[in-house]
């Protein structure tokens, strides 16, 4: 066991953030099993499973430069806590209307838009806090470990909200409400987190500092700009509803297996990386990573078996995570703490892109193609971003190390 792991462990403030995570984490993917098979057994449309991810992106793209703002202005523990109240009140509303025979696929487009709206100012919130409870020597461990936090909820909550789908929908809404609660708490346990804010210019150069500093640093623009759009084009998660039911013929029960498959491999490989840490060649394995996950995403689209499926999103999974680590230690570590919360407000709006702007990609190519062909289609299109984002950013490619600019020869 390493030293890095034994002082998180011991790291009262860090263990209260991860736990809160966690607790998070859990809530929010029991929420999304719910949500995604009362829409679909509601409308049977995947293009209206792609819309409640158009929903949820809406708000990073009309808060994003009151996101950035919020986080490098005011206590990053309070924007937290209040985020999960308002999922928290998204979960007691979609509980009193489906108790009362009241949901509508457009109730469910504006709890998406409520959670989105809450996601969208927790994350750059939630990033820019960890750099200010660990020291820097153990910070890459922390992301590792605090990734992880997000992964061990996605591996028991989604079956469980699926299994919980099963016994009634009203009782998944209010345990996820219930532990909501508890993540609050714990969230406001955690010392004070007001940044230091540096004013520069006016106050609309302020807001963009975030966007023009990454601009300024190709090699932070191609690792975030990779993710976009390998996840946009790659990713299924809309899809598995309709892949659940129509053909692997599982109930909610299969969703929320599915839902948990890529989660196995990512915890497995993020508990990897908290021990082993990514020390060189970092630019090889970043894009080596986000290739398998391509490759991983046309295996699932192919699969006519449960069992072959789980296999290739655990896979799809694992490879994100590595990805994942190196992206965000990289940003972090690349990123003076006055500018964290903006530059992370950017970072959410590009991975907000990926995940939920590519659910709804999704669904709208299920509904032109079919749902095979769409995820065979996008599994492609991320092998192709792979091969030219290597050509348009080598010094990212051939990076080695996540603290300088020396690349490998």
């Amino acid at each position: 066991m390493s030293a890095d792991t034994l002082s998180l462990r011991h790291h009262r403030p860090f263990v209260a953030f991860w736990l809160s995570r966690v607790f998070t984490a859990g809530a929010f993917q029991v929420m999304s099993v719910a949500i995604a098979w009362q829409m679909y057994t509601l409308t049977g449309s995947a293009m209206d499973l792609g819309l409640v991810g158009l929903a949820e992106f809406l708000p990073r793209v009309l808060f994003i430069l009151q996101i950035g703002h919020v986080a490098d202005r005011f206590d990053r523990r309070y924007i937290s806590a209040l985020t999960k109240v308002l999922q928290l009140i998204a979960a007691v509303v979609l509980a009193v209307a489906t108790a009362q025979h009241m949901v509508t696929r457009e109730l469910i487009f504006v709890v998406a838009f409520l959670f989105g709206t809450a996601r969208a100012f927790e994350m750059p919130a939630m990033q820019a806090m960890l750099p200010g409870i660990v020291p820097a020597a153990i910070l890459p461990a922390a992301i590792a470990a605090s990734a992880s936090a997000m992964q061990a909820a996605t591996i028991v909550a989604p079956a469980l909200g699926g299994f919980l789908y099963a016994v009634g929908p009203v009782e998944t809404y209010v345990l996820s409400a219930l532990v909501y609660v508890v993540a609050t708490v714990l969230m406001l346990r955690l010392p004070p987190q007001k940044p230091l804010y540096v004013r520069q210019g006016s106050a609309l150069q302020s807001l963009l500092a975030g966007i023009h500093f990454i601009r300024s640093r190709p090699d932070i623009l191609g690792a975030i700009s990779l993710d976009l759009f390998a996840v946009l084009l790659g990713g299924a998660t809309a899809l598995l509803p309709v892949f659940a039911k129509d053909i692997l013929h599982t109930g909610s029960w299969g969703l929320g297996l599915l839902r948990s498959a890529p989660a196995v491999g990512a915890i497995a490989m993020s508990v990897w990386l908290a021990h082993r840490p990514i020390q060189r060649r970092v630019g090889h394995i970043m894009f080596l990573a986000v290739a398998v996950f391509g490759v991983s995403t046309i295996v699932f689209g192919l699969s006519h078996s449960f069992w072959l499926s789980m296999l290739a999103l655990a896979v799809l999974g694992a490879s994100d995570m590595v990805s994942m680590v190196i992206r965000g230690a990289f940003v972090q570590l690349e990123t003076p703490d006055e500018m964290r919360g903006r530059v992370s407000a950017v970072n959410g709006l590009f991975i907000g892109a990926s995940n939920q702007l590519g659910e709804f990609e999704s669904g709208a190519t299920a509904a032109w193609f079919g749902p095979v062909a769409a995820v065979v289609l996008g599994g492609v299109g991320t092998l192709a971003v792979v091969a030219l984002w290597m050509r348009w950013f080598p010094s990212l490619a051939n990076r080695d190390t996540l603290h300088s600019d020396r690349i490998v020869k």
